[in-house]
């Protein structure tokens, strides 16, 4: 599961990359970069979230073990 998270954390990183490279800074809020707004967004939110059930399982561990 470990492992999966941190696949999670590097597709979301790769894709916030490529988002990132998609946005036109002359017309940000047109259409494509508001697409890509929105995928930057969610790839924020992917690893803000893995980061916080990471946090959580080793919080467990601790408290379990």
């Amino acid at each position: 599961m470990k492992y999966f998270i941190y696949f999670l954390i590097v597709t979301a990183i790769g894709l916030l990359i490529f988002n990132a490279t998609m946005l036109d800074f002359t017309n940000i809020f047109g259409k494509e970069s508001s697409v890509a707004l929105v995928g930057i967004l969610a790839c924020l939110c992917v690893i803000v979230l893995m980061i916080i059930l990471l946090m959580s399982k080793a919080i467990k561990k601790k408290v379990d073990g």
